[in-house]
């Protein structure tokens, strides 16, 4: 007699009356004894001329030793942004097809950008997890929605639900490299260092991959693992140890012109371009080097060098892993990729700026008086990004950068090193290829078919090619179909080496873009337009694109900058769905985009039980030292501090906060000129009372704590500045009156540019 386990199990042996009459099984181990680990490491932001093995004269030996021992490809492809590129390396599908057209801040109402991964797109993880594989995930992931991302949750699309058994890093598109905003598995988590200990979350996310790569080969070493590594570098804020910094003064006072010249050569000299190719003009809005002001140069030339020095230092965390690898006997089975999810960024506008919130919020940078701060540059006291100038240096010789389709945007590095496994290792492979390609070449190297169910899902086929027939052979050819290209309403599709594009103008009708066509065989850095001399080929290619973009669910094209594409985070049931705010500490770290927007003044009442003997700390702290808000009780008295780019707006009360249940006030209004009026308060009474001269519509990209300071807001305290008292609760209490369109505006922006 047998029978059927209520567990449903697919059991395979025999269950009798007795341990007699059975016969036990075990199901066949996953593990593919013998299997490649898989390294992925994506840079952001980075240019294709960045890398020295791509041309640029900047320091980044070990990724170069990695090219020189495996492949580079000219032809690899992006999406022009973050959150797109990611969901196609993970998931080999193209980025509209599962809901990230954007970034995943963004939930436009439509299944293009729904700023999330479908389950019927499993991701690289989930596969090799099912197939045996211990799977981790350190660094950026920017894979949910960031509405998801409080401690309230959903976590469905938190790393840890998207096939990682492991995480630790940053939920958000960018973060404050001294200070940042830690996610452990689905949890968040104190920073463990300070910049005085010479804490620095690359380095933090490199040792917490070698920890969990270490506890697995140590208890399994037959098992292999699957590491995707997310560095916040390139991405503002560039910053790096100070030891970094000093080794690159000077070194660019000569310029971006002369920069891009010499990388130029050394990219013809390289292979990495054709010799015929042609180095494209100045981008519209980027000046000749000599005829910028001299302080103009002088800022410049300092916030490349913060460049070169966080470029630097996260190379020589890649060669920290790569080093700890080769110690734990794994580097010869380990197929190790790096790459960029897109070209530089234009976030820092025609001069640069020391503060990369200051152009969200649609405000200039004053050079003249920037150039008094240029020690602060690639320090914790600055969130600074590169000018055009030196971003289109970075993409030399394309044109263009980061959010658009033409090579700036979407042509960049990408490495791939598999020790005995690569034909003619160190040459480079200039055949067309694309982000989506990632997961079928590591499917295909492992022998994993694709899936036809994951998780009792269905899955959409993969779109991407494998690229392993080019690394056994490098003049092999990739049967590849047609390759569409849209972000922020630029849009572009290669076929057979031909490629159309179009720069789309904001608010300008779709129909009236203005289509150019190059033959990318013989014109690499698309600079001989063809539109005029090749008219039905242009329109054949047009009319490609509209093809595939039904076909990979491009559509509708969408090119708002309005708050059209934040309802979502609106809706009931998200954190931000409200006026009134009521916290009950102890509360987790809240991330900005769930924070109460304060860009319209706003009023926060703080319930406390003072100790008898005082008590300092702070009570609620929002952003950095680079811009934010905070109060708290430091020497007994009640302070309150709104810092914008460091233009401080100090309140303090003349006397002490008396011991026992107390109501702390805050009240800021907006006044029509886009200042505002604060005052705080105790029990109801005013203690002190000024003017901020500007209310900031978009803060910081860090968020908030309540009863202590995550980073410093100001130099009054260090942190975390813990408030000793209780805290009853805390409410935030908004204006009621339409949101305005500059608020929105620079919502968009920030997101658009947190990539």
């Amino acid at each position: 007699m047998s029978y059927k386990h209520p567990s449903g199990e697919e059991f395979q042996g025999v269950i009798g009356r007795t341990i007699e009459e059975s016969k036990p099984w075990w199901p066949e181990s996953k593990i593919r004894q013998g299997a490649p680990n898989v390294v992925l490491i994506v840079l952001d932001d980075t240019g294709f001329a960045h890398l020295g093995c791509y041309g640029s004269t900047l320091a980044t030996p070990n990724i170069d030793a990695l090219a020189g021992d495996g492949v580079r490809f000219s032809g690899f492809h992006t999406t022009a942004l973050c959150s797109p590129t990611r969901a196609c390396v993970l998931t080999g599908r193209n980025p509209h097809a599962v809901g990230m057209r954007g970034v995943s801040n963004f939930d436009t109402g439509f299944p293009n950008m729904r700023g999330a991964v479908p389950k019927s797109a499993a991701t690289l993880a989930e596969i090799l997890r099912d197939n045996g594989y211990a799977t981790f995930a350190t660094g950026k992931w920017h894979l949910a929605p960031m509405s998801e991302c409080s401690a309230a949750g959903p976590f469905a699309n938190w790393p840890l639900q998207k096939g990682f058994d492991r995480y630790y890093g940053f939920l958000q598109g960018e973060t404050d490299q001294f200070y940042p905003e830690l996610t452990c598995d689905n949890h968040f988590v104190p920073v463990p260092g300070t910049p005085e200990d010479g804490y620095h979350v690359s380095e933090d996310i490199v040792d917490k991959s070698a920890a969990m790569i270490r506890d697995t080969t140590s208890l399994v070493p037959e098992k292999p693992f699957f590491l995707y590594l997310a560095f916040g570098a390139m991405h503002a804020p560039h910053q790096a140890p100070q030891r970094y910094l000093d080794k690159w003064r000077g070194k660019f006072d000569a310029g971006w012109d002369a920069a891009r010249e010499e990388w130029f050569a050394r990219q013809k000299q390289m292979g990495i371009v054709p010799p015929d190719t042609k180095l494209a003009p100045h981008n519209p809005g980027v000046r000749p080097w000599n005829a910028l002001s001299a302080n103009e140069q002088r800022f410049a030339a300092r916030l490349q060098e913060a460049f070169a020095a966080m470029l630097e230092h996260t190379d020589e965390q890649i060669g920290r892993l790569v080093a700890f690898l080769k110690e734990i006997g794994q580097w010869d089975n380990t197929l190790f990729i790096v790459m960029s999810d897109n070209g530089a960024s234009q976030e820092g506008g025609a001069t640069g700026v020391l503060d990369e919130m200051k152009w969200f919020n649609g405000i200039g940078e004053n050079v003249d008086q920037a150039v008094e701060r240029l020690d602060d540059i690639g320090t914790l006291n600055s969130h600074s990004n590169i000018p055009w100038g030196w971003a289109q240096a970075g993409n030399t010789p394309l044109k263009w950068y980061k959010q658009n389709t033409h090579g700036g945007g979407v042509r960049d590095p990408l490495v791939m090193h598999f020790p005995g496994r690569l034909a003619a290792p160190g040459g480079i492979r200039p055949q067309f290829c694309h982000a989506i390609d990632i997961t079928p070449t590591v499917l295909d190297i492992i022998g994993i078919e694709q899936p036809p169910v994951v998780g009792g899902v269905p899955q959409m086929p993969i779109h991407g090619t494998s690229l392993k027939p080019v690394l056994d052979e490098p003049e092999a050819k990739l049967p590849r179909p047609a390759q569409y290209f849209e972000m922020l309403g630029h849009r572009g599709i290669w076929k057979d080496g031909w490629k159309a594009v179009t720069h789309h103008e904001h608010g300008v009708p779709f129909d009236q873009d203005r289509w150019e066509l190059y033959n990318l065989d013989s014109d690499f850095s698309e600079c001989d337009d063809l539109a005029a001399a090749e008219p039905a080929r242009l329109k054949e290619m047009i009319d490609l694109w509209w093809q595939e973009a039904e076909r990979h669910g491009v559509l509708p094209l969408d090119d708002r900058r309005a708050l059209g594409l934040f309802l979502a985070s609106r809706r009931p049931g998200m954190p931000a769905a409200r006026r009134r705010f009521v916290y009950r500490p102890p509360v987790s770290h809240i991330v900005s985009d769930v924070c109460p927007p304060v860009a319209r003044g706003w009023v926060t009442e703080v319930d406390i039980e003072h100790p008898s003997g005082g008590g300092d700390g702070a009570l609620v702290a929002r952003g950095s030292i680079n811009s934010g808000f905070v109060l708290y009780i430091k020497d007994g008295r009640l302070h309150f501090d709104y810092n914008a780019f460091h233009d401080h707006t100090r309140l303090a009360g003349a006397a002490p906060v008396a011991p026992g249940r107390r109501k702390i006030g805050l009240a800021v209004e907006r006044r029509a000129d886009g200042g505002g009026d604060v005052s705080i308060s105790v029990d109801g009474v005013p203690v002190a009372s000024g003017r901020i001269p500007q209310l900031l519509f978009l803060i910081s990209s860090i968020g908030m704590d309540i009863g202590k300071s995550y980073a410093p807001v100001c130099g009054d305290y260090r942190e975390p500045f813990a408030y000793p008292g209780r805290i009853h609760t805390v409410t935030f209490t908004l204006p009621d009156m339409p949101a305005l369109r500059g608020e929105t505006i620079s919502q968009v922006r920030a997101a658009e540019a947190q990539q």
